[in-house]
């Protein structure tokens, strides 16, 4: 099992030019027989900049590890793990006064 390579060198350094407390950026490199799993911890005000609007930021961060994945021959994945206290609430499909909209 190797703890370093290309593909986690090149995420911390993109996730460290993009969020605002870079020191709390933490990657995990296993490999297995299925590829290479990169998991990610942020400060928790950061996920924001990591997932971006839609998770489009996280999708071009995936879509970017993926190419650097083909030119080393590994499958290359992402897990970006949710920190405690995360800002993110869940969403509500009601309004918080328990009336009913018809």
């Amino acid at each position: 099992m190797s703890n370093s390579g290309p593909d986690k060198d090149f995420l911390e350094f993109l996730v460290k030019a993009i969020v605002d407390h870079p020191d709390d950026v933490v990657t995990k490199r296993t490999v297995d027989e299925m590829g290479v799993l990169l998991s990610l911890r942020v400060n928790p005000k950061d996920m924001g900049q990591v997932v971006g609007r839609q998770g489009a930021t996280a999708k071009a961060i995936r879509s970017l590890l993926r190419i650097v994945g083909i030119k080393n021959n590994a499958r290359v994945n992402l897990k970006i793990e949710e920190p405690e206290g995360s800002t993110r609430e869940p969403r509500l499909e009601t309004p918080n006064d328990g009336a009913m909209q018809q």
